[in-house]
């Protein structure tokens, strides 16, 4: 059997429908998830798209951490399910204490969107173990609030545990601190970044085909599970 890898839907989601095809690219089947619903349909791993759920109201992804789906995916995610933030899933995950840190608006209060270099830092996460160590990617970036901010005592934490999965190379597009473009937890199963893999797994479609790694990274761990 494939594995089975959800893709949740909040009203503002963009990107659920891209995040899926990379799913299936990656030789998975796709399950849509719903916001309003805790029933994760029995899925191995789940990925919280890009878009602007909720409008950004209040701040972004705050109103989305209170999902009844996000109760389910916490939950799974503490028991060990590889869970994916992507741009404004990767604001649900810090607002729901998956992930550390936050996003504030960019350096320079504009919207970035361009391909963007990033250099894998740690590849022994559940979404990153295709990639060689050091290797540069390319995967498209379009952010308002993408601004990766942190205590000084959490980002030295982060860089001493090797919980940098991601970093910008080439410039900074949006002022995060120590250059982050992802970062991931304790255990490596859970990991959130601002640019979006699933625009580059065509080199039809986009820039490159860098970012199908991490899909086909979380269906190898969860064949080895």
């Amino acid at each position: 059997m494939s594995a089975r890898i959800g893709v949740i839907t909040f009203p503002g989601t963009l990107d659920d429908g891209d995040a899926a095809r990379a799913a299936r690219y990656a030789d998975a089947e796709a399950v849509s998830l719903w916001h309003a619903d805790d029933d994760l349909k029995g899925v191995d791993a789940v990925v919280v798209p890009g878009g602007f759920s909720y409008g950004d109201y209040l701040r972004a992804g705050v109103i989305a951490r209170y999902a009844p789906v996000m109760a389910s995916v916490i939950d799974a995610a503490h028991k060990g399910m590889p869970v994916l933030g992507v741009c404004n899933g990767f604001q649900i995950l810090c607002e729901a204490g998956l992930l550390p840190g936050a996003m504030i608006r960019n350096v320079g209060l504009h919207f970035v969107c361009r391909d963007q270099w990033l250099r894998v830092d740690n590849n022994s996460t559940a979404w990153t173990t295709r990639y060689e160590a050091g290797a540069e990617i390319l995967i498209p970036l379009k952010n308002n609030d993408g601004c990766y901010v942190a205590d000084q005592s959490t980002v030295d934490m982060l860089e001493a545990e090797g919980r940098v999965a991601f970093r910008y190379v080439g410039g900074n597009p949006n002022g995060s601190r120590n250059d982050i473009a992802g970062v991931t937890s304790e255990n490596g199963r859970v990991v959130g970044l601002m640019p979006h893999p699933e625009h580059a797994i065509d080199a039809l479609t986009g820039p490159s085909d860098d970012g199908l790694g991490m899909f086909y990274s979380a269906v190898d761990a969860l064949v080895k599970a």
